[in-house]
């Protein structure tokens, strides 16, 4: 028996890991309460993932537990121990905006919740690399500070910028302004390259960009793509939060992005942490998203520009993807920003 654990199993990162394990012939246990419903509402809930998985997949078991619960994590760490291939954790609070409005829950989720999991790993199973979720936001505004500048439908950098071809693990999380997710989130990387560093661990922190997928229960605060083809395939209208909606993200499959954990698992490092998301492949603006939806959907869709942006909110962000490409030259990008579209638009109709 191998098995893989994966935390935030019925979320868009940690379903497609649980499909891809289970058909590798891993046996997979998931563990997710669903705190997304809680979160976002009904808008947010996985329960339809976790359904969808468990009539897929027969090596594929779900515990409802609390990630902060270190008791009933323990339980399964220490039933499991020697067993246990791989950790890969993706349950988090994913919003700035909920983490604004309720800060110590946000950091008991992402930070404790995290540290949870390390010291379990450490104690039943030292040898199992540990994959973590981070994200881009542990920079803060700090990429917001770039000479950007504004064209038509999007901000962008001039080709001879140093960071043009995306902001690599050498930029810097200090002297700017964080979310509360951002902080919260910034511990719990931290503390996974320590648990490397320091203690052994063969541990990774994959800071992501915009992550998406047809698995994605997109809501209001989260999930970028999804929501934005939910919401203008059902009213014909978008509202633009800050910066003209010509702010830019690059866009992840949650396939490639579970296909850089596959990597990793065969060759994995220690305290190691990656820059990953659709890096100049894969990136649009708001508007520019917003156009590749009418032209595809062939409907017409109304704006609504709302000028004051979230805070922390990145104007401007492409991820470098050149270490990790070079550590792992086998890894390769299936989609770009307009085949993910198209899929989220055929997810929807």
């Amino acid at each position: 028996m191998s098995i893989v654990i994966i935390t935030g199993s019925s979320g868009l990162v940690g379903s497609e890991a649980v499909n891809f394990f289970c058909d590798k012939g891993f046996d997979v246990i998931g563990i997710d309460n669903n705190l997304r419903k809680f979160f976002f509402g009904r808008d947010g809930s996985t329960l339809w993932i976790k359904n969808n998985l468990i009539k897929r997949n027969k090596k594929f078991k779900n515990f409802n537990i609390d990630i902060r619960n270190f008791n009933g994590l323990e339980k399964i760490f220490k039933k499991y121990r020697k067993n246990i291939s791989l950790i890969i954790h993706c349950a988090a609070q994913p919003s700035h905006d909920y983490g604004k409005k309720f800060p110590v829950l946000d950091f008991n989720v992402n930070a404790t919740g995290t540290l949870n999991l390390l010291e379990l790993t450490k104690i039943y199973c030292p040898n199992a690399p540990f994959i973590f979720t981070s994200t881009n936001k542990v920079y803060g505004d700090n990429p917001n500070k770039l000479s950007i500048i504004e064209t038509k439908n999007r901000w962008e950098l001039k080709k001879n910028n140093k960071y043009y071809n995306g902001i690599d693990e050498k930029f810097s999380i200090d002297h700017c302004t964080h979310s509360f997710f951002g902080v919260s989130k910034t511990y719990a990387d931290l503390i996974v390259q320590e648990y490397g560093k320091n203690i052994g661990l063969k541990t990774v922190c994959f800071r992501a960009g915009c992550i998406t997928g047809p698995n994605h229960s997109g809501a209001k605060l989260h999930g970028f793509l999804s929501y934005l083809v939910k919401v203008t395939l059902a009213t014909r209208k978008y509202s633009l939060i800050g910066y003209k909606g010509k702010q830019v993200r690059d866009n992840l499959h949650s396939y490639d992005l579970v296909n850089c954990f596959w990597e990793f698992f065969k060759k994995p490092k220690r305290g190691e942490v990656y820059n990953i998301g659709g890096g100049r492949y894969s990136n649009c603006s708001i508007l520019e998203a917003l156009d590749l939806v009418e032209k595809i959907s062939n409907i017409s869709i109304s704006r609504n520009v709302v000028r004051i942006p979230r805070i922390g909110d990145h104007i401007w962000y492409i991820s470098n993807l050149k270490k990790f490409r070079n550590h792992y030259p086998k890894w390769k990008q299936k989609y770009n920003t307009k085949k993910i579209l198209g899929e989220l638009i055929e997810s929807f109709s």
